[in-house]
């Protein structure tokens, strides 16, 4: 199976054990797909992320509109130009920074599209962000699946709020998702770079599974210990 398959389908797998909007499950699968940017055969789509953000910055500078979206862009670019493969954006301290950088294109994004334009439906413009965001850092095969069950999946649930902490913990997710899989191949992944080179392996893969479905078990545990109710009831 293709790397790219493996990390989607695993982050599919993760987001349906703790969310239920698609908004936060197609933030999840794209998160798994964004730490392979540091791979070599990648750099030309490097090139075009930080082109990309100069345009964003000069057109929103010129139209006197925040700007910061466009410097984030870049600085994704340039974080994924410098880090070897399987090295920073597959450490805990690339995961933070590649999750507060994606998150804050989405919420600053957002933000511009309310404050400077007539639209007002939240759930539209975090789904049109994302939309964006799948054609940056998806595979070309996996847009080919995703752009269409994703708005299939908007009209069947076509309402429902997401907060800024919940697109967090979703991009978290899908980024974490990718370096507990890699800790599986022989290579390993350097979890603490760049201050440590030291490699964490396959134990550590499942360690992190373990602990996650036993979180995904408490968060839902209020659900389950109403249908453990009603079941006892109907007794």
């Amino acid at each position: 199976m293709s790397s790219y398959k493996g990390h989607s389908i695993f982050a599919l797998i993760l987001s349906l054990m703790f969310f239920h909007s698609p908004l936060l499950i197609a933030l999840t699968f794209i998160g798994a797909n964004i730490p392979d940017f540091d791979h070599k055969f990648k750099k030309e789509n490097v090139y075009k992320l930080i082109i990309l953000g100069l345009i964003v910055f000069i057109s929103l500078y010129i139209l006197k509109l925040p700007y910061y979206i466009g410097l984030i862009i870049v600085f994704l670019g340039v974080v994924f130009y410098f880090s070897e493969h399987r090295s920073f954006t597959h450490s805990i301290f690339g995961i933070v920074t590649l999750t507060a950088s994606v998150a804050l294109i989405i919420i600053w994004g957002y933000e511009l599209v309310i404050g400077f334009t007539t639209l007002k439906n939240a759930y539209l413009i975090i789904a049109i962000i994302i939309a964006l965001l799948s054609f940056l850092f998806l595979n070309k095969n996996l847009l080919m699946i995703f752009i269409p069950l994703f708005f299939v999946s908007l009209f069947i649930i076509p309402n429902g709020e997401v907060s800024y902490i919940e697109i967090v913990l979703a991009l978290l997710l899908g980024l974490s998702s990718h370096t507990i899989l890699d800790s599986f191949t022989p290579a390993g992944i350097k979890l603490f770079a760049p201050i440590s080179s030291k490699k964490v392996y396959k134990s550590f893969g499942w360690a992190m599974i373990f602990a996650l479905i036993i979180l995904s078990i408490i968060v839902h545990a209020p659900v389950l210990f109403n249908l453990f109710e009603q079941y006892v009831y109907q007794l």
